[in-house]
């Protein structure tokens, strides 16, 4: 799978499928592209279809901290001028809405449409930061041991999703994925927790843009979302039934069909 050098960092990201539109997929903080596996499965038989990995996380390089999402947000608009000549549309969840929306309000150029997964707009609310800040402290010193891993799960999906005894396994999988974090993923949860709101910038975004946000989402509850539909002119907001904060992996199906619905239109 290909990297990049780009914005002086070296980006893995994956390229698959082929078509007339391009999509790009960001994933959320603590994971990698691999989260979005299910939509790329599905939509690369229709379209080109790119996941990277941000700075710091995955298997992109890790550099010296500290990272803020403007920084994230350049790496990203350095990806999309080097893999394409024309507009793409831009899937972003979590951490990669916060440079999802970024792009599209300062880079409306390079942005066609934005999908925007449980994320926010606004600044982390001042009641999660001591939670966040005691697990991440844990983590410099001990890496993502198995009672962060399953503090952290708890955030991440939805309760009813933890619950479902089908899910045994895809659980086991997304637990090890966390507890394979390096020490130095506490610069990105930095850059997340102290993260400036764009509330007033993503006034001005024009693309077509469609927020999706789990019923169950406790990290940036649906209430973000509705604040997000309020602020950008015309967007679609949907809610996603038993999902949490990572309904890419709880309810790949239906994340399919609504990113699939949406591509019809272009």
């Amino acid at each position: 799978m290909p990297h990049l050098q780009v914005n002086q960092v070296d980006l893995f990201y994956t390229d698959e499928g082929s078509g007339k539109e391009t999509i790009v997929f960001s994933h959320g903080l603590l994971w990698s592209q691999k989260m979005f596996r299910d939509q790329i499965d599905f939509l690369k038989k229709y379209y080109r279809v790119i996941a990277y990995d941000h700075r710091g996380q995955g298997q992109s390089e890790v550099t010296p901290g500290p990272y803020d999402m403007d920084l994230l947000a350049a790496d990203a608009l350095a990806l999309i001028g080097h893999i394409s000549d024309r507009p793409v549309h831009f899937v972003g969840l979590s951490m990669g809405g916060f440079v999802g929306m970024r792009l599209a309000a300062r880079h409306p150029e390079k942005i066609k449409s934005l999908i925007l997964l449980e994320t926010s707009a606004n600044p982390e609310p001042v009641e999660n930061l001591p939670k966040y800040k005691m697990l991440n402290g844990i983590v410099k010193w001990l890496g993502v041991i198995p009672p962060v891993a399953q503090s952290v799960m708890k955030i991440m999906f939805a309760q009813s999703w933890l619950e479902n005894p089908k899910n045994k396994s895809a659980i086991q999988t997304w637990t090890k994925e966390l507890q394979s974090n390096n020490k130095t993923i506490t610069r990105s949860v930095e850059a997340v927790i102290y993260r400036k709101g764009v509330e007033e910038e993503i006034r001005s975004i024009q693309c077509p843009t469609m927020i999706l946000v789990g019923d169950e989402d406790v990290a940036t509850k649906p209430e973000k979302a509705k604040f997000i539909q309020m602020s950008i002119p015309n967007a679609k907001l949907h809610m996603i039934p038993g999902a949490g904060h990572s309904s890419s992996i709880e309810k790949p199906d239906e994340v399919n069909r609504m990113i699939a619905d949406w591509m019809c239109q272009f």
